[in-house]
């Protein structure tokens, strides 16, 4: 498939978010690059914690994803939170596939795909969710950005549409040592704060990553701070 073909796929996308409201949930976890490496697995660990004024939100992510192709890899996930009781346990069951769509470098920017479905644990509710990826490097900095269309249907939940969007600008400091900054954005929150991720490699493409980032909401609550965490192994 050409660049040309693959491109148009992700503008179709773009067109589909112009017409679409903002999300209602708490888009912050991961900023999705759109980079797949042939033959890639790994294994990935992610942590975030939410305060606001109607208490604290723990969740945990587990994932092993493994790359099909040069261009497709998938990935499953089990999700644990934290109920209203302060017990944890299981608490949903995700697959992942991330389409890279342009070599890196191919074209002025890097573009990708992603695509999720999420099954919540002993409930019927689902969430689809479908988003173009974008990377842009500028001499020393990166920009990465995630427009993410999420569909929510179930027995015991209203079916509806929403959005997300996430952005980090990263400055390419040292590989073990990335700053950045990250916006998050949904109907009645946004929040920006600073990050950090690094990287160690081992050799051929073992590669250990690391992720750290506190965004602070700005949508007028007395108190609305997240705490986010991962590690990938890439092996």
């Amino acid at each position: 498939m050409t660049a040309f073909y693959r491109i148009s796929a992700a503008l179709f996308y773009s067109l589909v978010y112009i017409s679409i409201s903002w999300a209602d949930g708490i888009p912050v976890d991961k900023v999705y690059h759109p980079y797949v490496l042939a033959n890639e697995r790994e294994l990935e660990w992610r942590f975030i914690s939410r305060q606001n004024d109607d208490g604290n939100v723990l969740a945990q992510r587990l994932a092993y994803g493994h790359a099909v192709s040069q261009y497709l890899t998938f990935e499953g996930y089990i999700v644990g939170e934290r109920d209203d009781t302060g017990d944890f346990g299981l608490q949903a069951y995700e697959i992942e596939a991330r389409w890279m769509l342009t070599e890196q470098g191919e074209l002025w920017a890097d573009w990708g795909l992603l695509f999720e479905l999420e099954k919540q644990h002993k409930k019927d509710r689902y969430e689809f969710t479908s988003g173009l990826l974008f990377e842009k490097e500028f001499t020393y900095t990166s920009l990465t950005i995630n427009a993410l269309l999420v569909y929510e249907w179930g027995k015991d939940i209203q079916n509806e549409f929403e959005t997300e969007f996430r952005l980090k600008y990263r400055y390419r400091y040292l590989a073990s040592l990335q700053p950045s900054i990250e916006i998050y954005t949904g109907e009645d929150f946004v929040g920006v704060g600073p990050g950090f991720m690094g990287v160690h490699r081992y050799h051929g493409q073992k590669q250990l990553k690391w992720e750290l980032a506190f965004i602070a909401g700005l949508n007028g609550d007395s108190k609305d701070h997240t705490l986010r965490f991962a590690l990938e192994y890439e092996f």
